[in-house]
């Protein structure tokens, strides 16, 4: 048997209360606070969803507060609080957790390279912002470094286990008890339902990750009868994931039917000889494969057969079979919080042997398999009430203290402590971490208790093991390393960026006649968003406008209502700067229209202070209106003019912008292009980052160089064939999954880089991103 298994399955979690729906829509924190009480009211809802807004003003996230997330992800609100800022509803309804790192990139590399982003953009309807990191951010995120700061070590107790544990057991809090009652229970209680085993991630027939399994043709009814069969299977590690190295199975009686030794179909990486046992110059000269122990044990199983292991779903994946009848004797024995007992444990407690000895090579998988049969005999033999007399929990405790000489904490205030970090949540479920990082990044999380490292090579040897084993772990965070940005490259494409928004929000407009009325034309320009300047040019023939809006919509809005008209009977241009910046200025638009985040969402300009007032009295504009944004002046901490409504969906967004810009309202508006996170990090504009809209900036040589002869390793080139790659990853993830991909930042002597996040949770319908 393989340790790493235990506690990599989920628990199913309990149902949450509902909570009564608000009656009007408040402004908008407090608006999305009460969505949450809204959605939560709502029992016709089957799914995971996060909310489209965050509470937070200027929409960064602490590393602190993505830890809240994850932890909420993990147990839910009974025993956690809810994240303060953002919504996950139904998160019982969760099926797993995947978290993307992409160490060396930040928010600047997104939105430099935001076109080739863009399945990554696409996919993910959340987005915020990181600030810089700290020396581990991944200790970080999952609460290991708050717990160092906070001194949060467990206490010490010495002495036996108490003499009276036994008799001071309340048998009727029992999880046993609770679960199959006090009298014995036939073989048949003993199964696992299908419900139970699609819970558990068995092999089901109908499941896309299964096409390929192979039925073990047991078909045959069931009874209490029924012959049992202990199963177990050592594994190696390989470039496709874990593969079967030896199979083990033993009839009642205690006979090994079956044990063979199985050749991996691909490159051994490792042998994992310190648990299978299993080593080169073992494996050498086999020639078995897995069809054939396949073929075999089909052939031995009669119809009515009852597989019985431990963690029986990882041995049942490593053969690529599916079989209908099985006993978990970590599901079997069941410990509280919906932990597992491990095998060693419960072979000296219920049957007073040794296995898995440390002065041996590795577990022997018939050992084990015989061990697992005469668990679930003398669970059927003595039944639940003699099990709860043991009082397990007390023995594993008293274990634990003996090998680590460390109390074991009780677990609710475990996870009621502000400290508890992701990995004693997911412990407290019977549940690890996954962690697939290369070997010279692995940092402090790969030594942790509770997680299991897989340490590659490669970028590639990382993604390669992403696709095999995430679908094992409820929680897996998958870090990928890229070369940061040299502090020179870093400023020069800084200043791009915020130089090139700032082009891409400015119009020239004209030609005018000499005599035309000035202030008119400034009071049409200035209809259509806030301003930042708006200058005479007087270098051509006939005069011309440059305005420069604050936001991109603005300018926007102002070409697309004023191109082509008459002014004073001259047909006027309205046109951005064209520059090597704005080239491609057109195709950016139409993406960012078209980000998911935006979906939605609208811009409205000529908004009063009485404006969210005014909206309540709309009944036709409530519908599917999900927050108010309504931005203020910095300085004076007045409301703007100008407003972004997000609607549940586009169809309502556009009815809303229909009736908002009509006759009766008469606010101009459009569809909304620029995400709240963008808005935060522009308004830090440095002034020495501008320039003259027109004025032509040169990229560095080496970026010349690099582009020209299309370096793998440049970061236009990483970003586009990376993001290309984990979004068919996360088409790959099983619905019901929370998938975050993170940029990190950067932080160095020469300065740092905020970073960014991107989140959702995977649909049903979501079986392919466009543009992959």
């Amino acid at each position: 048997m393989e340790p790493e298994r235990e506690g990599t399955e989920r628990h199913p979690r309990k149902v949450r209360k509902r909570r009564q729906a608000p009656n009007k829509l408040v402004g908008a924190a407090e608006a999305m606070k009460a969505s949450w009480d809204l959605e939560e009211s709502q029992p016709e809802a089957k799914k995971a969803r996060l909310s489209t807004i965050l509470f937070t003003d200027n929409c960064e996230v602490t590393h602190d507060q993505l830890c809240e997330l994850l932890k909420y992800a993990v147990l839910g609100k009974s025993n956690v609080p809810k994240p303060s800022w953002c919504q996950l509803f139904h998160q019982n309804h969760l099926n797993n957790v995947v978290v993307f790192v992409l160490q060396g990139m930040s928010q600047l590399h997104f939105y430099r390279f935001y076109l080739e982003f863009g399945c990554l953009r696409k996919a993910f309807r959340h987005k915020f912002r990181l600030p810089p990191p700290s020396s581990d951010f991944l200790a970080d995120i999952v609460g290991l470094q708050t717990k160092q700061r906070a001194g949060d070590l467990p206490k010490t107790m010495e002495g036996p286990l108490p003499s009276n544990a036994k008799a001071t057991v309340n048998l009727q809090n029992d999880p046993i008890i609770q679960k199959y009652g006090s009298k014995k229970v036939g073989l048949t209680r003993c199964l696992l339902t299908k419900e139970e085993m699609r819970t558990f991630h068995f092999p089901l027939q109908g499941f896309p990750e299964c096409e390929n399994f192979l039925l073990t043709k047991c078909n045959g009814s069931i009874a209490d009868n029924s012959p049992l069969f202990g199963l177990d299977c050592e594994m190696c590690l390989t470039s496709k994931g874990r593969e079967l190295t030896r199979i083990s199975l033993v009839a009642e009686g205690g006979c090994c039917v079956m044990d063979e030794l199985v050749k991996p179909e691909n490159k051994i990486l490792d042998y994992l000889t310190s648990f299978s046992g299993i080593t080169k110059k073992i494996l050498n000269p086999v020639t078995t494969k897995l069809k054939d122990v396949q073929r075999q044990l089909k052939a031995l199983l009669p119809p009515d057969a009852v597989l019985v292991g431990h963690s029986l779903d990882l041995d049942l994946r490593a053969l690529k079979m599916i079989h209908p009848y099985v006993i978990d004797t970590s599901l079997l024995y069941v410990r509280e919080q919906g932990r597992r007992f491990k095998l060693k444990f419960l072979a000296k407690a219920i049957l007073g042997k040794d296995i898995q000895c440390p002065d041996r090579l590795g577990h022997d998988a018939t050992e084990d398999a015989r061990i697992i049969l005469e668990l679930a005999q003398y669970f059927l033999k003595y039944g639940p009430k003699k099990i709860a007399e043991l009082n397990l929990e007390a023995l594993a405790n008293h274990q634990e203290i003996q090998a680590t000489g460390q109390e074991p904490r009780n677990t609710t205030e475990v996870l009621q402590h502000p400290n508890t970090s992701v990995l004693e949540c997911l412990d407290s479920v019977g549940q690890k971490l996954l962690f697939l990082t290369r070997e010279i990044d692995a940092g402090e999380l790969a030594s942790s208790r509770n997680c299991q490292t897989i340490k590659c090579i490669s970028n590639k040897e990382v993604l390669e093991q992403a696709r095999v084993e995430i679908p094992l772990f409820p929680f897996s965070i998958v870090q990928f390393s890229f070369k940061a940005f040299s502090p020179i490259l870093t400023e020069e494409m800084n200043k791009r960026m915020r130089i090139k928004w700032t082009e891409i929000s400015t119009v020239y407009a004209g030609p005018f006649s000499k005599n035309c009325n000035l202030r008119a034309l400034k009071r049409l320009f200035k209809s259509f968003g806030p301003v930042q300047s708006m200058t005479f040019v007087l270098e051509t023939r006939q005069p011309h406008l440059c305005i420069q809006y604050e936001v991109l919509e603005a300018a926007q809005l102002a070409i697309e209502s004023l191109d082509g008209i008459l002014v004073d009977g001259t047909c006027i241009k309205v046109q951005r700067p064209v520059t090597e910046l704005t080239l491609d200025c057109e195709t950016l638009v139409n993406e960012l229209e078209g980000d998911s985040e935006n979906q939605g969402s609208i811009y409205l300009f000529g908004v009063s202070e009485t404006f969210k007032e005014q909206l309540l009295q709309e009944p036709r504009l409530f519908l599917g209106l999900e927050a108010v944004i309504l931005p203020k002046d910095l300085k004076n901490g007045k409301q703007k003019q100008y407003c972004f409504l997000k609607f549940k969906s586009f169809g309502s967004a556009q009815r809303a912008l229909n009736i908002l810009t009509g006759k009766d309202w008469k606010l101009k508006g459009r569809h909304a292009l620029t995400p709240r996170h963008l808005h935060a990090w522009l308004r830090g504009l440095p002034p020495e980052s501008r320039r003259p809209a027109g004025l032509r900036v040169v990229p560095p040589p080496f970026e010349q160089e690099a582009l020209q002869t299309l370096k793998l390793d440049h970061p236009k080139i990483a970003a586009w064939r990376w993001g290309r790659k984990i979004g068919k990853l996360y088409s790959s993830l099983c619905p019901g999954t929370l998938c975050l991909i993170l940029l990190p930042g950067t932080k160095s002597t020469h300065g740092s880089l905020p970073g960014l996040g991107l989140m959702g949770i995977k649909e049903e319908e979501e079986s392919t991103i466009s543009g992959l």
